[in-house]
């Protein structure tokens, strides 16, 4: 089904050392509806997660076809002094595509591409494929097929990104592709022909590369529920198409004593700390259901199948109007984040329609998530400042 852009009803930097981020004690609700009553709980003082006000930092443009209905879902990556976005985008022909933006202070967009960066192939036997033999129910932000949330990390010298692969009626497998960090850089989009690294017949999503090798192996991390999974490959391109990794297919399973969050998959690739691997994760709350949250947990870092820390509440909530007014009403959906001297700029889809930002200080967070406090959000206005 080709997406409508109608809203739809409830569904299931780089310190300058110049000034510090401005905190506005009242908030100013004028033209930013609130669904529901929030506090904010601090640390030192200090809220330890905030919503810009520069919110949405990325819409559809309508003189892009490709990209007039959704812009939402961004994969991050910080290099070359700026943060690099690359978003899911839907037009009127309902194909997911891949736009490319920059930030440099990672609030406001300063570079944005005309034209998709990334478009992905069809299957090389679509032709032959009976699209009404053996459909697979799913729908997922809309459209008819394409490239879908995208996640990326660097490691050593390449820009490896995996993303969702639907081909429209029968196949929703997780695809796998890379290019060299210099073109990556210089926007020379020169894509390795991607490879299908889960099963046929199943629908798989929120699969995700760990940003650099544990035990001298790539670790691909592709189940939080029931349980944490990850896969070990001592070369990448032993994924060749045909040999696949096993996984849970549709699970819908929340882990034991995590009765009130209901996980469904992987957020952004998990970042390195001090304390382990930090794993933004999606969510749903069996108290206040089809909503979609963000949760958070930290893996041990030499075995990431253990979890150490899990926020027992959503550290995330779409109680923003640009969060319910889209495709899809009360969708917050992360694909992307990276930190930044001590900064983490988290990057999600808001109603499937738009592209925003939220920021903490790294440490402050993982000390909440630490000690299970649990603070809500507050949205705030900041001073922009240049990453470099």
């Amino acid at each position: 089904m080709k997406p409508t852009g109608k809203s739809i009803k409830k569904f299931a930097g780089k310190k300058s050392g110049a000034s510090k981020p401005r905190v506005v004690q009242k908030r100013k609700t004028k033209g930013r509806a609130r669904l529901r009553p929030q506090e904010t709980k601090t640390v030192s003082g200090q809220p330890y997660l905030k919503k810009t006000e520069h919110n949405p930092i990325l819409k559809p443009d309508e003189s892009h076809p490709w990209e007039s209905y959704q812009t939402f879902n961004p994969a991050a990556l910080y290099a070359g002094d700026k943060i690099h976005l690359l978003y899911r985008a839907l037009g009127a022909d309902g194909i997911s595509r891949l736009g490319y933006a920059a930030s440099n202070d990672g609030l406001t967009i300063i570079e944005r591409s005309a034209q998709p960066i990334y478009t992905a192939p069809k299957p090389d036997d679509s032709e032959a494929v009976d699209e009404y033999a053996y459909p697979i129910i799913y729908e997922s932000g809309g459209g008819c097929g394409g490239c879908e949330d995208p996640r990326m990390v660097r490691i050593d010298d390449r820009v490896f990104i995996t993303f969702v692969a639907f081909d429209g009626w029968g196949s929703v497998q997780i695809a796998l592709t890379s290019l060299d960090l210099n073109d990556f850089l210089a926007q020379k989009w020169k894509w390795k022909k991607p490879i299908l690294i889960s099963p046929p017949g199943e629908v798989h999503k929120n699969w995700v590369l760990f940003p650099e090798k544990i035990k001298g192996k790539y670790a691909i991390l592709h189940s939080i529920a029931p349980k944490v999974l990850v896969e070990y490959v001592d070369n990448l391109e032993s994924l060749d198409g045909n040999t696949h990794i096993t996984s849970i297919p549709g699970n819908r399973v929340a882990p034991k004593g995590r009765a009130g969050m209901w996980l469904r998959g992987s957020g952004p690739p998990p970042i390195k700390t001090t304390y382990g691997w930090l794993l933004l994760c999606h969510a749903m709350d069996t108290r206040d259901p089809n909503r979609y949250k963000l949760g958070a947990m930290i893996l041990d870092m030499e075995d990431p199948t253990k979890i150490l820390y899990q926020s027992t509440e959503p550290i995330l909530e779409p109680d923003e109007v640009y969060e319910n007014q889209g495709h899809k009403a009360g969708v917050i959906y992360s694909c992307g984040a990276v930190v930044v001297d001590g900064r983490l700029f988290v990057y999600y889809g808001g109603a499937d329609t738009v592209v925003c930002v939220a920021t903490a200080d790294l440490e402050q967070f993982l000390q909440v998530l630490i000690h299970q406090k649990k603070p809500k959000l507050k949205a705030v206005h900041m001073r922009k400042q240049r990453l470099s």
